[in-house]
């Protein structure tokens, strides 16, 4: 690419990075050789010439000796409190699964246990590139829940944290005003969620964003509780997780939540796996937006979390809407013979539409840690894996391959910093946006989505400052 760098910049950089590929992730695909930083953003991307340009007595250059810088990962569903608590025991493909499944109960009990779950986490997802997450879920509706993991005490917490300059990625933050996994009283979230700039506060949003809510729609396929127009095979359809004496009732609550969030100007993020309840979500998004006055959907930015059952016309819909789809390609991996063996070979076989989701570009990749482990690496490879178990046309042609890795790239990238509504300032290596960076040890596009978990992660670097550097 042609040599780009910011107007107004210092005169030196603090850090260039010379030598290899910079993938900028940028629709288009585009590469550079060289990528220099100052004050914490990125001055200058482009070939050699940015060496020279920008190389001054003080400033640190990296040699990249052909290894491969990209933005960092944003990982836009990850429970940062729980999975410090709970680290390596993750919910599925467990290491030690007979300690997985023994730790329960309370996690954190105090004010000190949660702050150092909130730090370690940190360390541990910089070491895999991690710049950026969502913590969707934190607030009153679990101040009395099992783990002490979603207690509103972790918002304080966090905005301590970032306003002394001690958190190891951009955080942002959905605020929970119901009960996770649990029936939730339609009041409460609505007291809520009129209360959220209290609750809120005030933080730098570069560091910690609380702009919005999460919602559970309803739960997942495997209890039989996501709610769908297919039959499981007891007989059922599954519920809603809100208060009522009936499915219309509950169906109303949900989608007065909704409507009440959006004409709030809140963005929400819903637990939504069946097709029924991503239904009702899209519908009611539609007609918050159309009141007079009301902010549009994609002003907002609300998500669809998980959504195992949306239809292709579903999908199609998000992205005319502007709603994304956050979804996790591993637990289809991990999930896809008990969907089958309880809704059909059919309904499996349709669920996860990441193909669909992705040519939309509505699609969104992220790990549901502690759920799953938080390798970003192991989630594009299982997308593509999905991808093409479910008609995706095999990578004969390296266009086709190298085009389809470009956009999952992108998912755990780019797409997650729209979501975040920061895609003008983080996502990209593109001159004037923070100075995010991963280094890994070879090109991505060497090895395929395929062979990316086998590639390591050689250096993090956050707003300017390497904050992990493998030892070689």
């Amino acid at each position: 690419m042609e040599e780009t760098e910011a107007r107004d910049a210092p005169e030196r950089a603090e850090l260039i990075l010379h030598g290899g590929t910079v993938l900028v992730l940028d629709r288009a695909g585009t590469t550079a050789g060289s990528v220099a930083v100052a004050g914490g953003r990125i001055v200058a991307v482009g070939g050699g010439e940015v060496l020279a340009r920008w190389r001054g007595p003080h400033t640190r250059v990296i040699e990249l000796a052909g290894r491969a810088v990209l933005p960092g990962i944003n990982d836009a569903h990850l429970h940062g409190s729980w999975l410090g608590a709970r680290w390596p025991h993750t919910l599925f493909d467990a290491a030690d699964p007979e300690a997985a499944a023994a730790l329960s109960g309370t996690l954190v009990h105090d004010r000190a246990e949660r702050r150092d779950a909130i730090l370690r986490a940190g360390v541990l997802l910089s070491e895999l590139g991690i710049t950026s997450f969502t913590e969707p879920g934190i607030g009153p509706g679990e101040d009395f829940g099992e783990t002490g993991s979603f207690h509103s005490e972790v918002i304080e917490i966090y905005r301590e944290l970032a306003a002394a300059g001690e958190l190891r990625q951009r955080v942002t933050l959905l605020a929970l005003h119901g009960i996770l996994d649990g029936p939730s009283d339609v009041a409460d979230v609505v007291a809520g969620i009129r209360a959220h700039a209290e609750l809120a506060g005030d933080s730098d949003p570069a560091w910690l964003a609380i702009p919005g809510v999460k919602i559970f729609g309803d739960l997942i396929p495997l209890s039989r509780q996501a709610w769908t127009d297919h039959a499981y095979d007891d007989g059922t359809h599954g519920d809603l997780l809100v208060r009522g004496d009936t499915i219309e009732a509950k169906a109303a609550g949900l989608r007065e939540m909704l409507v009440t969030a959006h004409a709030a100007g809140l963005q929400v993020g819903i637990h939504a796996t069946g097709d029924r309840t991503i239904q009702l979500a899209l519908d009611a998004f539609a007609d918050a937006a159309a009141e007079p006055g009301a902010p549009s959907v994609p002003e907002l930015g609300h998500v669809i979390i998980h959504g195992d059952l949306a239809t292709p016309a579903q999908v199609a819909r998000m992205a005319e809407l502007g709603v994304w789809l956050n979804t996790q390609a591993g637990i289809a991996a991990h999930a896809g013979t008990w969907l089958a063996a309880m809704l059909g070979e059919d309904v499996a076989e349709a669920a996860w539409p990441l193909a669909a989701a992705l040519e939309a570009g509505a699609l969104v990749l992220s790990s549901d840690a502690p759920v799953l482990d938080f390798d970003w690496r192991r989630g594009i490879a299982a997308a593509e894996a999905r991808i093409l178990a479910t008609g995706g046309t095999a990578a004969a042609d390296p266009g086709v391959a190298r085009e389809r890795l470009l956009g999952l790239l992108r998912c755990y990238t780019a797409v997650p910093a729209a979501q975040d509504r920061a895609a003008d300032w983080k996502g990209t290596v593109e001159v004037g946006k923070v100075a995010d960076l991963v280094v890994l040890e070879r090109d991505p596009f060497d090895v395929g989505a395929a062979g990316l978990p086998g590639v390591a992660v050689d250096l993090t670097i956050l707003d300017g400052n390497v904050v992990f550097e493998r030892e070689r």
